[in-house]
């Protein structure tokens, strides 16, 4: 599109370009939030990956009884499970998150007098590896919409800073040269018009 060189444009340009300022500012102060709630979700989950990991190698020191016991290993699985679950949105700078509502774990009643004196410690590592999966899940869905976030506004505050404000200053610039040099062309059309006048 060509860039009509008259006061009209060079009027919408200013406007344009007044907008895009005013606009900036708050557009990099929630960008900076955005980064400071990205960074906060994913020190968060790493601390979780970081407990997950630590009760995962706790657990290896229970594997040589798990190995040498008669307790079949698939029926593990079904000692603890996720009785209740519920998911809340939190707004944060705009941007809709995940937090954890409602956990409730079931453990399945089982024979402490009939099994073997390891099973309290498996099945409350159970249970703690089942709320850290739960809420690593949670914490990577969250740190997941914030980065999206932060990468829209980012793209958007450079589009302010890189393209438009730069853009709309030299239209402006390009229009006021153009009608400086209508006006001194004017000017010198008009002394001409006189000195023929006068001759």
């Amino acid at each position: 599109m060509t860039l009509a060189l008259n006061k009209t444009t060079l009027k919408r340009e200013r406007d344009q370009a007044k907008l895009y300022r005013k606009f900036l500012p708050s557009l990099e102060l929630k960008r900076q939030q955005l980064q400071v709630a990205w960074r906060q979700s994913e020190t968060e989950l790493q601390e979780i990956r970081a407990e997950v990991r630590r009760i995962s190698d706790d657990l290896e020191s229970l594997y040589p009884l798990i190995g040498g016991s008669t307790i079949d290993v698939a029926e593990m699985d079904h000692w603890v499970r996720i009785a209740e679950l519920t998911t809340k949105t939190e707004n944060v700078v705009g941007t809709a998150v995940p937090v954890l509502g409602q956990l409730r774990l079931e453990v399945e009643p089982y024979s402490r007098l009939v099994m073997p004196f390891w099973v309290d410690s498996l099945v409350e590592a159970l249970r703690q590896m089942i709320e850290l999966r739960v809420r690593v899940d949670i914490a990577k869905r969250r740190t997941e919409a914030l980065a999206v976030a932060l990468r829209q506004v980012t793209q958007r505050v450079n589009l302010f800073d890189k393209v438009l404000i730069p853009r709309a200053d030299e239209n402006i610039r390009r229009i006021l040269i153009f009608l400086s040099d209508q006006e001194r062309a004017a000017v010198v059309r008009s002394k001409i018009a006189k000195t023929r006048q006068v001759s």
